[in-house]
């Protein structure tokens, strides 16, 4: 017959990691590697882009911010790691220091005024498009 453990007998606690939990009701650690790997990989395949579109968001879908802007700082669908409002002004080109006033509108504009994306000129058609509209304009005129 298979003996019992006395009462004032205690069960050997095992605890690998050293941290003060018994390792039979520890959980299990994740690991992480997988996901450090996809993220990586995502951030190879998308160059144009990164996080900071979303705010830092990692988990948001950053790679289509450029395009859909969904969960972009501006976007329309907020996600919960957007909290950070100096992370959200930084992807948007707007920062301010702690204290300044917030003069909505007034730094969007400056920071607008030197853009190349809103400069005709820089566009890759900008050539053609501009011998069309003089050949355009010089019929006008002859009309």
């Amino acid at each position: 017959m298979k003996q019992r453990p006395h009462a004032d007998q205690k069960r050997e606690k095992t605890d690998k990691n050293r941290n003060g939990i018994d390792d039979t009701i520890e959980p299990d650690v994740p690991d992480v590697s997988a996901g450090s790997r996809k993220l990586a990989e995502r951030l190879r395949q998308n160059t144009n882009t990164n996080p900071d579109l979303s705010g830092g968001d990692i988990d948001a879908k950053w790679e289509d911010t450029d395009s859909t802007g969904d969960e972009g700082v501006a976007g329309s669908v907020a996600t919960p790691g957007q909290s950070n409002v100096d992370a959200m002004g930084r992807a948007m080109g707007v920062e301010y220091e702690d204290g300044e006033p917030l003069k909505a509108g007034n730094k969007e504009r400056d920071r607008d005024k030197e853009r190349w994306e809103l400069d005709p000129a820089s566009s890759s058609d900008y050539p053609e498009r501009a011998k069309e509209q003089a050949e355009k304009k010089d019929r006008n005129e002859s009309s």
